[in-house]
């Protein structure tokens, strides 16, 4: 297939999905995900389609957003990657809330092995993960459901996590930025979002290489308050992806990589890269945000939080690359 039949048969999917993955695209025209990815890169370039979360969509910039069913097939083992390496963060008896989202659902699957556990969330997906957990107490906000993506929105939900205190935010969005933070193209459900935040002592961000510089209309998380980026190892020659990790870690921000390997060293020969087998070795630096006064204890990351920051050692791996 010439490289004009196969971008114009790539684009007819774009356009009867919304979204299509990369590896759906390579099979259905019988080609390497690195060719698919040059062609989905020219359709990009004439404004014909858009990357994102390891496929393609629809053009749209700040105002589309693809809805559960095509989410769900993009950058499936990056979630799995992400989801396995932020489930070594949570510990027996704490409580967390968790949002919206397809990377927050594989989160909450493996969430249902840990002992003691209380989960609040806004997602019916995420209930539905750990609906049949034994020992872990699901927790559901009020709202209006937002059927595209199973979420609880609105001034019900913000209203019931009104005087909630937590250890950890679980989040993921659209877009993450340096500049900006995480952001989502939907206001009712930046809005909830928001509230989740407020009612957590940390931050932490779970989103896929693909949306890292990705910019979308609403912000729900300002870069200085995320403690925590989960994300996975961006190709060799995603230089947008690699540049803006290193401004996150810049501005403070723990980055943990999923599945990296664990060649590279810390600074004067110091402890390894993270990788997806060692997860809770993951070095990662102590609360960033204080508690709020009045507040209860919550409880540490604790070897998590006691070990020596590392963030822009694996940064700088990836640039040596």
């Amino acid at each position: 297939m010439f490289a004009a039949e196969r971008r114009q048969l790539i684009l007819e999917m774009v356009r009867a999905n919304g979204a299509v993955s990369l590896r759906e695209l390579a099979r259905v025209v019988q080609t390497s995900e690195v060719t698919v990815r040059r062609d989905v890169r020219a359709l990009e370039a004439e404004g014909l389609l858009d990357r994102r979360h390891g496929g393609a969509v629809l053009p749209g910039g700040f105002t589309r957003e693809s809805g559960f069913p095509q989410k769900s097939h993009l950058a499936t083992a990056e979630k799995t990657a992400i989801a396995d390496l932020a489930a070594g963060l949570v510990e027996e008896g704490e409580a967390i809330v968790v949002g919206a989202g397809t990377t927050t659902q594989e989160l909450a699957r493996r969430l249902a092995r840990v002992p003691g556990l209380t989960v609040v969330t806004n997602s019916l997906l995420v209930a539905q993960a750990l609906a049949h957990a034994n020992r872990v107490e699901v927790v559901m906000t009020g709202g209006t459901l937002r059927g595209s993506n199973y979420a609880l929105v609105g001034s019900g939900a913000e209203q019931s996590l009104q005087g909630l205190r937590v250890s950890r935010a679980f989040l993921s969005g659209s877009g993450l930025t340096a500049e900006r933070g995480l952001s989502t193209s939907n206001m009712l459900s930046a809005s909830v979002d928001r509230a989740l935040v407020q009612a957590a002592a940390e931050v932490v961000v779970l989103a896929d290489h693909s949306k890292l510089g990705t910019d979308t209309m609403f912000q729900t998380v300002p870069t200085d308050v995320i403690t925590r980026l989960v994300t996975d190892e961006p190709p060799a020659h995603d230089d947008r992806a690699v540049t803006e990790l290193q401004a996150l870690a810049d501005q403070g921000v723990q980055i943990a990589i999923a599945g990296a390997s664990a060649t590279g060293t810390g600074p004067a020969g110091g402890d390894p890269v993270p990788t997806r087998q060692t997860r809770r070795d993951v070095p990662l630096p102590g609360q960033r945000r204080t508690q709020l006064p009045g507040g209860p204890q919550l409880r540490s990351a604790s070897a998590l939080d006691q070990a020596p920051p590392e963030r822009a050692v694996r940064v700088a791996d990836l640039r040596r690359r």
